[in-house]
């Protein structure tokens, strides 16, 4: 997988992402719960594309978001979105590569929602995330569909640009290696991963 075809795959969708965007809020609720996302935290939000769980994110009661895609179209598409929230300080929209990505302060929450097929490396994500947290903070991947879902919908358009949805067990597995593994779900609905940061 070639990183700048996933780059100009999303540049090109970014204009009409959010078109008939599917939002449940019963099963983002459930996978925010699992982040740990509440009252005073700071998120870094992997993958944001046009700002899909921005608001969730707020009204869950964080205190910050940093929201982050290497696709300069998708920021261009959501930076408008949220104008008030980016001028009251609570919001910064990053158009840069996670995994090259290093602030100079770390996070209490980080989500990569939607996105997990489209990194090759799960194991050097998950190692590069795990080190942005603070001590306690929660590291969470999650896709808001079953795992059968997810790989029949990348084995369309977006064969060439993702990577299979391993599955949750392995997914876990990695994330033992630098968390402590907090939930695994995999089901009809949805699939997630957690573990905190010690």
């Amino acid at each position: 997988m070639n990183k700048q075809d996933v780059i100009a795959f999303f540049d090109m969708l970014a204009p009409t992402w959010d078109v008939g965007m599917v939002h449940n809020d019963r099963i983002i609720g459930t996978i925010l719960a699992n982040a740990n996302v509440r009252g005073g935290v700071s998120v870094l939000d992997v993958a944001c594309g046009t700002g899909v769980l921005i608001p969730d994110y707020f009204k869950a009661g964080a205190e910050h978001v940093t929201a982050i895609d290497f696709s300069s179209e998708m920021i261009k598409t959501a930076r408008p979105k949220f104008t008030g929230e980016i001028n009251s300080g609570r919001l910064e929209l990053v158009c840069a590569d996670v995994e090259d990505y290093c602030p100079g302060n770390r996070f209490d929450c980080i989500l990569v929602y939607n996105a997990f097929p489209h990194f090759p490396d799960g194991d050097r994500l998950i190692a590069h995330l795990s080190s942005l947290l603070v001590p306690g903070g929660t590291l969470s991947v999650a896709h808001g569909m079953s795992r059968d879902a997810i790989n029949a919908h990348h084995s369309g358009s977006a064969k060439d640009i993702s990577v299979g949805l391993m599955s949750e067990t392995g997914l876990a597995e990695i994330f033992a290696k630098y968390l402590k593994v907090t939930a695994v779900i995999s089901n009809a609905e949805m699939y997630q991963v957690a573990g905190v940061f010690t």
